[in-house]
């Protein structure tokens, strides 16, 4: 099992980046909680790791904190929530937000999520709440493309639109959430941000 990767990036184009270690090109998806918090193409990063293994692909996922890690791993344990659905809350919401919806019963903040309907909202909250800590200790705590096209630039508008569908959300939604914060010399990490917060509101 994969647990720690430390190398430099690459690429990143949401949720996929890819890391250079020693060589070695390791492709990850990372939640967009992680990807506002990574350096220019170029830069140093150490990530805590997931590792999926699948009869037919090992899946690697990555995040900046190891309490988004721990939560991903607990999410994934709750009946109906695979790696993609996780990485889709954990992209809407930071694990302390999280922990504060769970714990407060705030299921209308979790529809809000790509692929979280009433159901899950409710399992999620009714699960997840023993799992979790306090909500003031949770504060301090896939699409498959070919290396080329992850390395080659795209426009940031429309890379946006391209994490927001792999997140899970429909893409005339991820569009028009991407043309109404959009402004010119926005990059993707940031369109994407704003476009977040504009879907959970």
């Amino acid at each position: 099992m994969i647990g720690w990767l430390s190398g430099t990036l690459r690429a990143k184009h949401p949720p996929l980046l890819l890391l250079d270690v020693h060589g070695v090109g390791y492709e990850l998806e990372a939640p967009m909680t992680t990807f506002y918090d990574l350096p220019a193409p170029g830069g140093v990063v150490s990530l805590y790791t997931h590792q999926v293994v699948r009869e037919d692909a090992h899946l690697l996922y990555g995040f900046a904190r190891h309490a988004e890690r721990d939560l991903f791993r607990m999410l994934i344990r709750v009946s109906g929530v695979g790696p993609k659905l996780a990485l889709g809350i954990l992209s809407g919401m930071d694990a302390s937000q999280f922990g504060r919806c769970v714990f407060e019963g705030d299921t209308a903040s979790l529809v809000r999520l790509p692929g979280v309907g009433k159901k899950t909202a409710e399992r999620l909250v009714i699960e997840m709440r023993d799992r979790l800590n306090a909500p003031e200790e949770t504060v301090a705590a896939g699409l498959a493309r070919p290396a080329d096209a992850l390395l080659a630039p795209t426009d940031p508008r429309a890379e946006a639109v391209s994490a927001l569908v792999a997140l899970g959300y429909r893409p005339a939604d991820a569009a028009q959430r991407v043309r109404g914060v959009v402004q010119e010399g926005m990059v993707c990490e940031e369109i994407i941000r704003l476009a977040l917060q504009s879907m959970v509101r």
